[in-house]
């Protein structure tokens, strides 16, 4: 089956009138469509339409778990993290959550069978509907620091056979890139101040890297 266009509303800076486009672009379709509220951090786009809630569940991350009876310190765990979330003082591990990316490398790295990972539930995502409109939109749990594997979780959510409408998160971090990968094109909204500015530029450069065609 053939995937429907999707089109993603960005912005390099919150308060530009994203999400209320977004919101009224959905609306305004006269037919069904997705709109998946990406926005992980602080989604919104509920407020503004009151959806008939029809399924929720949780976005779950395996994460490791260190047994430091089995560990030698080796180092061989922080050696392959590529974001530093494992240090060694001492040779006793010293694990940082919030750096981790569950990528599962110091588990298959370690030679001794130290670190085993376990499930951990990180956000939820919610469906339902308005109209002809298909909603979703997930929110990370407090203290999460990754956003990107509830985003797409969401956008995972919308039917593929319906247009979609992306609310992405405002910014040019991991969130707003997660929520414009694979979209086909990405509509940028900005105001008309300095700040609006110098932020729609760090927005142009996201789309153009991501190798999203865009317009403002």
């Amino acid at each position: 089956m053939k995937r429907a266009p999707v089109i993603a509303i960005a912005s390099g800076k919150g308060g530009t009138g994203k999400t209320t486009f977004a919101v009224n672009m959905a609306l305004a379709a006269g037919e069904p469509v997705n709109l998946l509220d990406c926005d992980a951090e602080e989604p919104n786009a509920h407020l503004f339409l009151s959806p008939e809630w029809e399924e929720e569940w949780e976005v779950r991350l395996k994460k490791p778990v260190f047994d430091a009876a089995l560990c030698d310190g080796c180092g061989r765990c922080a050696e392959v993290c590529r974001f530093n979330a494992i240090a060694l003082p001492g040779g006793k591990p010293m694990f940082f959550k919030e750096l981790c990316h569950a990528c599962g490398g110091c588990a298959i790295a370690c030679p001794r069978g130290a670190i085993t990972e376990e499930e951990a539930v990180v956000g939820r995502v919610r469906k339902g509907r308005i109209g002809e409109v298909r909603f979703a939109d997930g929110r990370i749990n407090v203290g999460e620091p990754q956003a990107p594997p509830v985003i797409e979780e969401v956008l995972a959510a919308g039917d593929p056979a319906l247009p979609t409408i992306v609310d992405a998160p405002p910014g040019t971090s991991c969130p707003a890139v997660a929520a414009l990968t694979g979209a086909d094109y990405a509509l940028l909204v900005t105001e008309p101040t300095p700040f609006g500015l110098h932020d729609l530029a760090e927005a142009v450069e996201m789309a153009r890297m991501i190798g999203v065609p865009f317009s403002v």
